[in-house]
């Protein structure tokens, strides 16, 4: 409706145009402008008082698909085919960007190994992951099971790249914490839909 007006409409305008309550309708007008779709304008007035909020539909064609699993496919491709190493600059991308998604603790508190995994776990989690945390009674140690890669289709085209920036991943993630382990292997696709990745004590 914004884009065919030939002006700025106010929120109790849009509201009874579009059969809606004025709340809903600045909730939705806050949104599109959040997004860049739309924005406000201050109308002109010659008398005293605070002038008339409008919108006005911004510049630029409406959105459209994003087509996000088509570009990660094309920058993994890249990164294995451009660069010398690509397990390895994958798994260093993956260490910096574990370590600014994970919260480090405060300087006085040392983490045990069962708080630093459940803090793992949790960002994975956020990150689409299904992860299951496991005791390895062998030595002391833990797996993590990814029953759920939200990469999956790309992880399949080029495991090289999109596993070690998820090894690396949890490293940052753990460096982060100042945990007393770390993230020594990971093995995709031990069955189909599953990863295990094998947490040990760290060395420092």
């Amino acid at each position: 409706m914004l884009r065919t007006a030939d002006r700025a409409f106010g929120v109790r305008e849009v509201a009874q145009r579009m059969g809606l309550h004025p709340n809903t309708a600045r909730f939705h007008l806050e949104a599109l402008t959040a997004a860049g779709l739309t924005a406000r304008e201050a109308e002109e007035r010659a008398r005293p008082g605070r002038p008339r909020i409008g919108y006005r539909a911004a510049g630029g064609a409406p959105g459209g698909r994003r087509r996000y699993r088509l570009l990660a496919e094309m920058l993994a491709t890249l990164i294995a085919r451009s660069v010398e190493e690509p397990g390895r600059a994958a798994e260093q991308t993956g260490r910096e960007w574990g370590a600014y998604l994970a919260e480090q603790p405060p300087p006085y508190h040392r983490l045990s190994a069962a708080e630093a995994v459940a803090n793992l776990t949790a960002v994975l989690r956020d990150m689409g992951f299904e992860p299951q945390s496991v005791p390895d009674a062998d030595d002391g140690g833990y797996r993590v099971r990814l029953l759920h890669c939200p990469f999956l289709e790309v992880a399949r085209e080029q495991p090289a790249v999109v596993c070690a920036l998820h090894l690396g991943l949890m490293r940052g993630a753990f460096a982060r914490m100042r945990a007393p382990v770390t993230a020594s292997a990971l093995e995709p696709f031990v069955e189909p839909g599953l990863c295990v990745a094998t947490l040990t004590a760290r060395d420092d």
